[in-house]
C-alpha cells in the first residue's frame, strides 16, 4: 500500500523493515561475552586456584582460561570445572582481563593490553606492569606490607590508589573501593561472614570476569564494575550465612549463582 505525501510515495513496509534492521545487535558468543585469564594457585596453596577460577565462572564472562605452572592446582581446577581451558603461555593468551596473585601465584610475562587484577603477593609487584587499568585487592595486613598504616579505611584506600595508580579494593568490614583521582565507594553490606580464608580469591575471580564481560575503556568505567562486583560478593556472603552458621569460601562461591 502507498500513501502520497507531497507527491512522494512512501512504502511503509520498507520503512518498518529498515527500522528493524537498525536495531539488530551482533550475536553473542563465548568470546564476545568476555575472556578472563586466571593465574592463581601454587603447590602450597592449590585451593586458591579453584576458588579464583570458581569466582571467575560466575562473573558473566564467556570463557575462562587458567594459566598453570603447577600440576596440583591445574588438576584440581580441571576436575572441578571441565569448562575451563588450561594454557601454558600466558603472554600469548588473548584475554579481556587478567587475574593474578591468589595463592601467591605470579608470572611476569603477561599481556599488557587489558585490565589487570592483582591479589595477595602479586599486589606488591603492581608497579612492574603497564596495563592501563590496574585493580589491586589488599586487606589491611597487605596494605601494611605495602607501607600503608590503615586508620581510616576510606582515607587509606584513596592514598593507596593514588600512590600505586590503581583502583584499590581495601577489603574487610565496610570494604572501600577507591580510584587514583579520589572517587570512593564503601560497601555496607558485607559482614564477618566474609572473614574467612579464600573469600578474597573468590572476589578476585569475580572482579576479573565482570571486568572481562563489561570491557571498560576507562578507570571510571572499571570502578563502577568493581563496585558492582564487591556488592555482589557481599550479597553472596549474606545468602551463604542464611544457609549455614559457619560460612566458608566454598559456600560464598556456591551462593554467587543465586545473586
Amino acid at each position: 500500500m502507498y500513501f502520497f505525501v507531497n507527491l512522494r510515495p512512501v512504502n511503509l513496509l520498507v520503512m518498518n523493515s529498515k527500522k528493524k534492521v537498525a536495531k539488530k545487535t551482533p550475536e553473542l558468543n563465548k568470546y564476545r561475552k568476555g575472556v578472563v585469564l586466571v593465574i592463581a594457585g601454587t603447590e602450597q596453596y592449590p585451593g586458591a586456584a579453584v576458588l579464583t577460577v570458581g569466582g571467575a565462572r560466575r562473573g558473566g564472562a564467556g570463557f575462562v582460561k587458567y594459566f598453570f605452572k603447577y600440576v596440583t592446582p591445574r588438576d584440581l581446577v580441571l576436575q572441578k570445572f571441565p569448562d575451563v581451558v588450561p594454557v601454558t603461555k600466558a603472554k600469548e593468551a588473548k584475554a579481556d582481563a587478567i587475574v593474578m596473585g591468589p595463592g601467591n601465584a605470579f608470572h611476569r610475562q603477561i599481556p599488557n593490553d587489558c585490565p589487570l587484577i592483582l591479589d595477595a603477593g602479586a599486589i606488591q609487584k603492581v608497579s612492574r606492569f603497564e596495563n592501563k587499568i590496574k585493580i589491586i585487592t589488599p586487606h589491611t595486613g597487605e596494605a601494611a606490607q605495602l607501607g600503608f598504616t590503615v586508620i581510616s579505611k576510606e582515607k587509606s584506600a584513596k592514598e593507596i590508589a593514588q600512590k600505586l595508580n590503581s583502583i584499590c579494593v581495601l577489603k574487610g568490614r565496610n570494604t572501600v573501593v577507591a580510584t587514583p583521582d579520589g572517587k570512593t565507594f564503601t560497601d555496607k553490606l558485607g559482614g564477618d561472614e566474609l572473614a574467612t580464608a579464600g573469600t578474597g580469591d573468590v572476589l578476585a575471580g569475580l572482579i576479573g570476569a565482570m571486568i572481562a564481560a563489561a570491557k571498560p575503556e576507562s578507570v571510571d568505567a572499571a570502578f563502577k564494575v568493581v563496585c558492582a562486583a564487591v556488592t555482589r560478593h557481599s550479597k553472596a556472603g549474606k545468602v551463604a550465612k542464611r544457609k549455614t552458621k559457619f560460612v566458608t569460601a566454598v559456600e560464598v562461591l556456591s551462593a554467587l549463582a543465586a545473586v
